[in-house]
Order: structure tokens, then sequence, then C-alpha cells
């Protein structure tokens, strides 16, 4: 009994990982893209010159 649930258990936790990885990459992928479009649509600056569009 106790190896049947050790079994489980590690397929809980590796299907777990699996979709924790997954939902990450979609997280980054999304955040990747948020980050360019800032960086290709980003306003010019008061001396003219191109202007960061985040604040640090």
């Amino acid at each position: 009994m106790v190896p049947l649930l050790l079994v489980l258990l590690l397929a809980i936790l590796l299907f777990g990982i699996g979709f924790a990885v997954k939902v990450l990459w979609w997280v980054a992928i999304a955040v990747l893209v948020v980050w360019a479009l800032g960086f290709l649509f980003r306003g010019a600056d008061a001396s003219g010159g191109r202007g960061r569009w985040y604040r640090w």
C-alpha cells in the first residue's frame, strides 16, 4: 500500500511541476511581448532623445 501511495504522490508532484513550468513559460512569453511593445512604442523625452518607457 505504501509503494502505491508513493507512486501516486510522485505522479501528482510531477504533473504539478510540469503544469507550473508550462504556465511560467506562458507568463515569460507575455512579459517579453509587453517589454518588446513598450520598447518599440516608447515616446521621446524632453531633451529630444528617446526616453525610457519604464520607471525604476
